[in-house]
């Protein structure tokens, strides 16, 4: 389990340097060119191709991590173990990030571009990493003797629990259309509408509205949880409220690179703990699971 752990802190490394190569507006220091960077095998490493490069370096590495936590799983669990399809989901999630990549770059959408196609690429990348860090996060929680899920066991809670989710999952994709926005548009920050700002910039207000309604959600998530007496439950609401502090903050301090990142990393962890803390909630009692799974 601990490499599980490793894989899933590596791939959050890799999302915070993809911020990085964001912001800096590096996303073209490989030219139009994948997967190799402006058509070598190893460039002259040097401004905003050292960064993009070392980005798909991780990002290279990261695949071959989650492989090889494929075949660790299928190799030391039992055939109805859930581990199997957590790790399954995240070989198909970690390539679902590889292509959106190679999708961007191919098509340009980098650096100073500010089609609506890039606005729709940016969340969407976004929502598949999402997606990848609750495969990996759910496989950590079946490794760690988690049960299978079950979504009918209290439907209340399970209608609670997908609110939250796509709450987040709304949250993080205008989160990312509003860094894009800081990025092409700085000195607009905190400025006024007046109607003649590019979409990108309108769409900011979206952002904090969300924020604070998922707050809500994940308070009352932890509330009712009857876990809540975990770690994990206890530190919900602390890193929702660390995510709404860093998110004003950020904009207070005119958006730099540093508060993005330290903004990001919290949501990062925000989604780890819900998904964590949704499958404890979520998950079959033991005598059910004795019942399906009676050789674990």
């Amino acid at each position: 389990m601990r490499y599980a752990w490793f894989v899933l802190g590596f791939n959050v490394m890799v999302i915070l340097l993809g911020a990085v190569v964001r912001a800096t507006g590096s996303g073209a220091g490989c030219g139009r060119s994948w997967p190799t960077c402006d058509g070598q095998v190893v460039p002259e490493l040097e401004g905003a191709t050292a960064i993009e490069f070392s980005h798909r370096v991780m990002s290279g590495m990261a695949v071959l991590f989650v492989v090889a936590l494929v075949v660790l799983v299928w190799r030391n669990t039992e055939r109805r173990d859930p581990a199997r399809l957590g790790a399954s989901l995240s070989a198909v999630a970690i390539l679902g990030e590889a292509l959106i990549g190679a999708m961007i770059v191919l098509a340009e959408w980098v650096a100073d571009d500010t089609s609506v196609a890039r606005a729709v690429s940016v969340p969407l990348h976004l929502i598949n990493t999402l997606f990848l860090l609750a495969c990996l996060t759910l496989t950590i929680f079946w490794l760690g003797g988690g049960s299978r899920l079950d979504l009918g066991k209290n439907r209340a809670v399970t209608r609670a629990v997908l609110l939250g989710g796509l709450a987040l999952v709304l949250i993080t994709g205008t989160g990312a259309v509003t860094a894009l926005a800081d990025t092409l548009f700085p000195k607009s920050v905190g400025g006024d509408i007046t109607g003649e700002e590019h979409f990108l910039e309108r769409l900011r207000v979206v952002h904090p509205v969300l924020a604070i309604f998922a707050a809500s959600i994940g308070w009352w998530l932890a509330s009712r949880s009857e876990t809540e007496r975990t770690n994990t439950a206890k530190a919900l609401p602390v890193l929702v409220g660390l995510m709404l502090v860093t998110g004003g903050l950020n904009v207070a301090l005119g958006v730099p690179v540093w508060m993005q990142l330290v903004h990001l990393a919290l949501a990062d962890a925000l989604w780890v703990a819900y998904v964590l803390v949704s499958a404890e909630v979520l998950q079959v009692s033991a005598a059910t699971e004795s019942r399906l799974s009676p050789s674990r």
